[in-house]
C-alpha cells in the first residue's frame, strides 16, 4: 500500500526536477516542496529522491512528463 496522500503523490512524480521546479509546477513555493520532500523520505524511510522514485515505481506510480 503507497502511505503518501495525493498531495505528496504530485510531489513524488516530480521527484526529478529541483524543488523550484516542481514548485512552479504545482504553484507552491519552494519552501513548502522542501517541507514535503522532507515529509516523504521519512513516511518512506528512503534514503534519497532516486529512492522515492523507486519506491513509487514498484507501487505502481506513473511519473508525469
Amino acid at each position: 500500500m503507497w502511505p503518501l496522500q495525493w498531495g505528496n503523490g504530485r510531489a513524488v512524480r516530480s521527484a526529478g526536477r529541483s524543488n523550484g521546479q516542481i514548485a512552479q509546477q504545482l504553484f507552491l513555493s519552494p519552501k513548502t516542496i522542501r517541507n514535503n520532500i522532507t515529509s516523504i523520505l521519512a513516511k518512506l524511510q528512503a534514503t534519497d529522491r532516486a529512492d522515492v522514485i523507486i519506491r513509487a515505481r514498484d507501487a505502481g506510480l506513473e511519473r508525469d512528463g
